[in-house]
């Protein structure tokens, strides 16, 4: 078998093509412990970051601190956010303390209060390894961290089956991807993150932290990640963004994958479109926080399905079904988790304005370009679109799942970006539009996989479709009709009626 989860007696090192070393500062064995900064792989299972800083802390004897830390100066930064961070949070500090281990939660109280805090850690660490995310800001914080740090600073990529360094280029649409993926990704699938690597680590006595440290940034406390409703209220960040009804951590992200498996899964390739069913997995918003990896997720469907790597099929050839010989509902749900995620952050790390107008393919760019003029039949602004105030009953809908519940049905997605294409001024302005939404709203916004989709809309991975219409030109273009005629919305709109919205809200 090609693929299998690491067990926990198994000693093979992290692959080296996931590790990047970030500053020339040196190894410092002589120090207390080793400093696992965790900023976007939020987890302590099936993690490659944790498992290359348990390899230091075996190698020189040392214990593990896990710091995890949360700004709140980052842009869209809400109670909607933070929240399921902290949950994630209460999570961490529960398997921490289970294994013996050393957690330094810390939530910044005020802008620029947590200034210091990793600078004042590192002196004592031998060595710091980190998470690896190109999107967002953190490419950039790490980047400055890794310059002022007097010890090396590691940072190891959990993103995806296939690693970021596995590809040299951009792929530029999802068919070249997947064939690139076809090729490369076979290499990869013997090596796959401990599934809990605490078990099996043999550390020496989690480490005292200094009350100099611990007294001037105070760690979050058990009460406050257990409820923190009243510390959230007193944070200079968007309160009007109330929390999701979804809550975060690995704990309820494993619950959320079991229901989908038992109960949705059977479903998926058949009636993963339809909109009064949703039967989609809801798995985005953890990937994106970290809260579960992909390999964690491939290894349950991999088992569901009795599934022998030896078997994957070594055709390469573009094709969507039929490489990995499961069965329809797991290849459906495969490319969705592996080519259509995977190429998002395939795009962030070869292309710094993964997130800019200018970034679309020329062709796309061109006919945006001639049709910018085009009379629309309606155009509103962001406060009528936020609001769901559109003469579309399915659009807003749309758009109010995504306030109410910090999501939107994957297939209902495409129309909510196609139509704020059509109804502003430009596409440059759509494009902004549709950021300033996903990223205020949506759990899994700030992401490599969201912003595909935001620039999909726009004509990323795609090709020219005729006939060239006006707004779009050749851009693929959607309706609410031809949506409605495919699939069942009916129920959809009737539940997420922005009327249902605000009767909701006075009732409260």
């Amino acid at each position: 078998m090609l693929h299998r989860e690491a067990e926990e007696s198994d000693v093979a090192g992290v692959p080296t093509i996931r590790i990047r070393k970030c500053n020339e500062a040196p190894v410092r064995p002589e120090r207390e412990y080793v400093l696992y900064w965790m900023i976007s792989s939020r987890r302590l299972h099936g993690n490659f970051a944790l498992d290359r800083a348990l390899e230091h802390c075996v190698a020189i004897g040392k214990p593990l601190v896990v710091f995890e830390a949360l700004r709140i100066d980052y842009p869209w930064a809400s109670d909607r956010l933070q929240r399921f961070v902290l949950d994630g949070m209460a999570d961490n500090a529960k398997t921490c303390a289970a294994h013996g281990v050393c957690y330094y939660p810390y939530l910044e109280p005020a802008k620029d209060a947590g200034k210091g805090l990793l600078q004042a850690l590192a002196e004592k660490a031998c060595i710091i390894v980190t998470d690896e995310f190109p999107c967002f800001f953190l490419s950039r914080m790490v980047a400055s961290a890794a310059r002022k740090l007097p010890v090396r600073l590691e940072a190891v990529d959990s993103n995806g089956l296939l690693p970021l360094n596995a590809s040299n280029r951009v792929a530029l649409r999802a068919f070249d991807f997947r064939r690139s993926l076809h090729k490369e990704l076979p290499k990869h699938l013997g090596d796959f993150p401990r599934a809990n690597p605490l078990a099996w680590a043999k550390l020496p006595p989690a480490p005292v932290l200094p009350r100099s440290i611990t007294s001037r940034w105070p760690a979050v406390s058990d009460k406050i990640l257990a409820d923190g409703t009243c510390f959230l209220r007193g944070l200079p960040i968007d309160h009007a963004m109330a929390p999701a009804p979804l809550s975060g951590g690995h704990t309820n992200a494993r619950t959320h994958m079991r229901e989908f498996l038992e109960k949705r899964f059977s479903q998926y390739a058949e009636k993963r479109n339809e909109p009064d069913l949703d039967v989609t997995s809801g798995l985005s918003p953890f990937l994106h926080f970290g809260h579960m990896g992909v390999h964690e997720i491939f290894s349950a469907i991999a088992r569901r399905e009795k599934w022998n790597a030896a078997k994957v099929s070594l055709r390469t050839n573009g094709s969507r079904e039929g490489w990995w010989n499961m069965s329809p509902n797991a290849e459906s749900f495969l490319d969705e988790l592996v080519t259509w995620r995977e190429v998002g952050f395939n795009f962030a790390v070869h292309r710094s304005d993964y997130d800019q107008f200018d970034s679309l393919p020329e062709w796309a760019q061109q006919t945006l370009k001639e049709h910018a003029k085009d009379k629309r039949e309606h155009v509103y602004t962001l406060e009528e679109f936020e609001a769901g105030r559109t003469h579309d009953a399915l659009w807003n809908a749309a758009q109010m799942q995504l306030v109410r519940e910090g999501r939107i049905h994957n297939y209902l997605r495409m129309l909510w970006g196609k139509k704020i294409l059509q109804w502003t001024r430009s596409p440059q302005e759509a494009a902004k539009i549709m950021i300033e939404l996903n990223n205020k709203y949506a759990l899994d916004g700030r992401d490599p996989n969201s912003y595909s989709g935001i620039f999909w809309a726009l004509g990323r991975y795609d090709r020219p479709w005729a006939p060239e219409r006006p707004v779009f030109g050749t851009i693929r273009y959607m309706s609410s009709e031809n949506t409605a005629r495919k699939v069942p919305v009916k129920n959809y709109i009737k539940k997420y009626a922005p009327e249902a919205l605000l009767q909701k809200r006075l009732s409260l």
